[in-house]
């Protein structure tokens, strides 16, 4: 029943698009009915090119995120549980992270080239920040007293982190996991302006240069699917996590 209402507002503004669309409120070149851009993904699925330039963008962005928490989860770790690696690495990691998404794909592109890497790269750049702040704080925050309450039973060292601050900080990294998949999606775009020839990035680019708002809006209902499924699914091993610690 929760999930039925969550399609409620969703449902409602497509039966009024489309409406608004019959009745001319909506031009055809600017903003299509909403069956005009199902028979439009209908007949790129159908010649498999639809299928193609998804898997290709998932693939992007399950690798760029998956390096991205990586490193953020190494660094998040390491400055999260020693202030002295706090205080040399958490002022350049923050002054990167003001960096905006496009300023990176120059240098990208000069460092690693219009192919793959220069695209997973910046995705991972995305992913990395969410991962890593929530990560270092969630292990900032873990409550003394737990802490206090694993040295009283010989907890040191490793069985310390296991037992008590990895079920504590697990909520927030997977808070940042959720975050920073959702900016992996996001970056995408960006990467596959780099010179890309498949993805859905580049079927939206496409449809810019060639005039066809069917295959626009076609590709960021594609962008909001893909992402709600990976972040879903996200979601429900971060909970399966949280009952096994528990």
């Amino acid at each position: 029943m929760n999930v039925l209402i969550g399609f409620i507002i969703p449902g409602f503004l497509v039966v009024a698009w489309e409406i608004l669309s019959r009745l001319g409120v909506f031009p055809p070149n600017w903003l299509p009915a909403p069956t005009s851009v199902v028979s439009t993904a209908v007949e790129l699925a159908r010649h498999g090119d639809l299928a193609r330039h998804v898997m290709i963008t998932t693939w992007r962005v399950v690798a760029g995120f998956s390096i991205g928490v990586f490193a953020a989860t190494m660094l998040g770790a390491l400055t999260g549980y020693s202030p002295i690696c706090r205080r040399l690495l958490d002022p350049l990691l923050q002054s990167l992270r003001s960096i905006p998404s496009m300023a990176w794909v120059p240098l990208f592109l000069l460092w690693l080239g219009i192919q793959e890497a220069s695209k997973i790269t910046l995705i991972a750049v995305g992913a990395f920040f969410p991962v890593y702040l929530n990560l270092m704080s969630g292990i900032q925050h873990v409550d003394p007293k737990l802490v206090e309450v694993g040295r009283v039973f010989r907890l040191s060292g490793f069985n310390l982190i296991r037992r008590v601050i990895l079920p504590a900080t697990l909520p927030s990294y997977i808070t940042g996991l959720r975050s920073g998949l959702g900016l992996a999606w996001m970056f995408v775009v960006a990467a596959e302006l780099m010179g890309a020839s498949k993805g859905i990035g580049f079927l939206m680019n496409d449809g810019q240069m060639t005039g066809r708002p069917g295959i626009i809006i076609a590709s960021i209902i594609l962008f909001a699917i893909c992402g709600k499924l990976t972040d879903l699914a996200v979601e429900c091993t971060g909970r399966r996590f949280l009952k096994y610690e528990r």
